[in-house]
């Protein structure tokens, strides 16, 4: 499927700067071919701007607002319980149907799931659920903290029992991150072998995550044709 899903292990694990990083890098390298951009989603918090803005100004995406986020809302609470006290109900069938048109209008989609895979959609429907019910390969980012190794293997086994097509994982410094803090926190070695699933690639601490050239430069070092196959059939230039 010319399809890829960014989830994360909970909510601010930069599951926009991963997708800021392909989207560069395809821009770069693989625009002999059409991208979609899609969040389907996006719950954000009073104070800051939706997603959908940063990656219009960041690319030259062709999308309307609508299009990249079709249900954008300023809340914290709890999406099922947001759409239970408000007018705006989230509506999974229309989204499915724009995120069907767009694949059918671009050679490739990558979308960026709102909040980790746990996260609840409805009162019977979490993100992970979403992502086997639409069967959409997915990669799933984990922030280099203390605890990302239970992180993972705990999401990796939900993936497991909502059948998830899960690739594999990138890890992202959230914060500056020394390299014994790597090793200590994130080894990769060790969430391989607990989880059975490759770490495709790895986000260094940015300091300016708007960078294209930087956001390029680590996508570069990713196992790209290993995350998309279809990478390797590209014509780049």
């Amino acid at each position: 499927m010319n399809t890829l899903l960014i989830a994360g292990t909970e909510a601010q694990v930069g599951k926009t700067v991963v997708m800021s990083a392909f989207i560069a890098y395809w821009q770069r390298y693989c625009n002999s071919r059409s991208l979609g951009v899609m969040k389907p989603i996006d719950c954000y918090a009073p104070g800051r701007n939706p997603d959908h803005e940063l990656l219009m100004r960041l690319f030259q995406l062709n999308q309307a607002p609508e299009e990249i986020t079709p249900f954008s809302c300023q809340s914290n609470t709890l999406l099922p319980l947001l759409t239970e006290r408000s007018d705006q109900p989230l509506d999974l069938e229309q989204i499915w149907q724009q995120f069907q048109q767009l694949q059918q209008q671009r050679d490739f989609v990558v979308l960026e799931a709102w909040g980790g895979l746990g996260s609840p959609l409805t009162a019977r429907t979490t993100v992970a659920d979403l992502a086997w019910d639409w069967q959409i390969p997915t990669i799933l980012v984990v922030p280099v903290r203390p605890e990302a190794v239970a992180q993972t293997v705990a999401n990796v086994a939900l993936a497991r029992q909502a059948r998830v097509h899960l690739k594999g994982i990138v890890l992202n410094a959230v914060q500056p991150c020394r390299p014994e803090d790597w090793e200590t926190w994130a080894p990769i070695d060790l969430i391989q072998s607990l989880t059975q699933k490759p770490v495709l690639g790895c986000v260094p601490y940015l300091d300016d995550p708007q960078s294209i050239d930087r956001l390029v430069e680590v996508a570069g070092d990713w196992e790209l044709e290993r995350l998309i196959p279809e990478l390797a059939n590209l014509v780049v230039y």
